[in-house]
């Protein structure tokens, strides 16, 4: 399977939030991170303007570090909207309607 977001180059801003700590805007669409319970689950999720896209364990070197302190943040009231549609799939899988709960992994 293709996936043309390996190769794009998102400039990470924090979002403040534990679960979805980074997101971009590429090309008209939102990009978040949702960090698993790795070593469980693969590291990251990365979902689209809400919608999820693929797990991936390593970021591509285009992508930078997202999880680098030094990334800006961007401002509350687009955090929360950029969230909107993802707020309640915290748990690794609650996005195709099957949620870890596991207690140790995503408790």
């Amino acid at each position: 399977m293709s996936h043309p977001e390996l190769t794009a180059r998102p400039r990470w801003q924090r979002t403040g939030k534990a679960h979805f700590p980074v997101a971009a805007f590429v090309d008209g669409s939102w990009w978040v991170l949702r960090i698993n319970g790795f070593p469980d689950h693969p590291l990251w999720t990365l979902f689209v303007d809400g919608l999820r896209r693929f797990d991936i364990d390593d970021t591509p070197t285009t992508w930078g570090r997202p999880a680098d302190p030094s990334v800006p943040s961007l401002g509350s009231g687009t955090v929360e909207e950029i969230l909107a549609p993802i707020r309640g799939f915290v748990a690794y899988g609650s996005e195709i309607g099957e949620p870890c709960d596991n207690p140790f992994c995503c408790g």
